[in-house]
């Protein structure tokens, strides 16, 4: 009966810290993240996740025509500089922010509407014994295409 409780009691904390995590990474997105995607609307979607040194992740989005975008990839500071590619459907890359040295931002606008894949990485540290995980943001923001504001 003992071991029922233990498993009872280890189910409850690894929930409770996973739950933990995630509000931070939430906390870290609005607080942090959002307000640098200004002066474009931010699309509502929270994109964030715990991702340690090595990892990747994916996300497939769909970009309309007429509508600038930008895209904000950033992530804790734990976690060094963060990569990411815009990339098509066929995995064929579009966009890489290492060509950028590794910016947290990128505005463009598509010809088409069409689905696109975003792809974020966290480079791995030489020494695994020092692996860290932090929060990573991936947000979107648009705006009508040629609303962009022009200062003389």
């Amino acid at each position: 009966m003992s071991k029922i409780y233990r498993y009872i009691i280890l189910i409850i904390a690894l929930t409770c810290v996973s739950s933990f995590a995630f509000s931070q990474c939430n906390e870290f997105t609005k607080k942090d993240c959002i307000p640098l995607l200004s002066p474009y609307t931010f699309n509502g979607q929270l994109n964030n996740t715990v991702l340690s040194e090595g990892e990747t992740a994916e996300l497939q989005l769909t970009f309309y025509a007429d509508q600038e975008y930008r895209i904000l990839v950033a992530g804790e500071d734990q976690l060094g500089q963060i990569r990411f590619q815009l990339l098509d459907v066929e995995y064929n890359v579009l966009y890489d922010n290492k060509d950028e040295d590794f910016t947290k931002l990128w505005d463009f606008s598509v010809e088409s509407t069409d689905d696109f894949i975003v792809r974020v990485m966290v480079d791995q540290n030489m020494n695994p014994e020092d692996t860290e995980s932090g929060c990573v943001s991936m947000l979107i923001g648009f705006r009508a295409f040629g609303s962009r504001t022009l200062f003389k």
